[in-house]
C-alpha cells in the first residue's frame, strides 16, 4: 500500500481537528462539507473506512507520536 508523507497526513489531522472544532462551534451545512472532505482524503490517505481508524492511522505514521490503543487497526 501506498503511504501518505508525513506532512501530508499532519496537514490533514490538523485540518480535520479544526474543522471539527469550528463545525461545533457554529455548525453550519458549509463547515460540515468540509470536514467531510478531509475526513474522506484522511481515509483514503490511510487505507481506512471511518474517520476514527484514520486519525488513529495517521497519528501512528506521524514521526515522534504514538497512540496509546491501536486496537482500531488490528483487524
Amino acid at each position: 500500500m501506498l503511504m501518505a508523507h508525513p506532512a501530508v497526513l499532519k496537514n490533514l489531522v490538523e485540518r480535520y481537528e479544526t474543522l471539527r472544532a469550528l463545525h461545533a462551534e457554529q455548525g453550519t451545512a458549509e463547515t460540515r462539507q468540509r470536514m467531510d472532505d478531509v475526513a474522506y482524503t484522511l481515509c483514503v490517505s490511510t487505507g481506512t473506512r471511518d474517520i476514527d481508524a484514520a486519525l488513529v492511522a495517521a497519528r501512528n505514521q506521524l514521526p515522534g507520536t504514538r497512540t496509546g490503543d491501536d486496537s482500531v487497526l488490528a483487524a
